[in-house]
């Protein structure tokens, strides 16, 4: 797999703790063995646009009022949908 930053084929997928906003803006969660790619090259540690998108998306949602200050990617992915879909993403 080819790194995003530095172009080199040594990157490779793995897991990783990130932090994100809610979408309200009123509190950041820690999401524990979120999906990343590690490069070994340069370093870097990086979720890819669709596991960025699928946290995004699963954020607006749910009902972020239940939600623990840590969760693992998988608990936030299969918590109940109030939505269908995000009517807020225009891409």
């Amino acid at each position: 797999m080819i790194c995003e930053w530095c172009e080199v084929s040594h990157a490779t997928h793995a897991t990783n703790t990130v932090y994100w906003e809610l979408p309200d803006g009123r509190k950041v969660i820690c999401i524990t063995e979120t999906p990343c790619v590690r490069c070994v090259a340069c370093g870097m540690e990086y979720q890819t646009e669709e596991t960025a998108r699928a946290i995004e998306d699963q954020l607006f949602l749910i009902d972020t009022n239940e939600l623990n200050k840590q969760l693992t990617y998988k608990e936030l992915m299969y918590k109940e949908r109030i939505l269908k879909r995000n009517y807020f993403n225009f891409s």
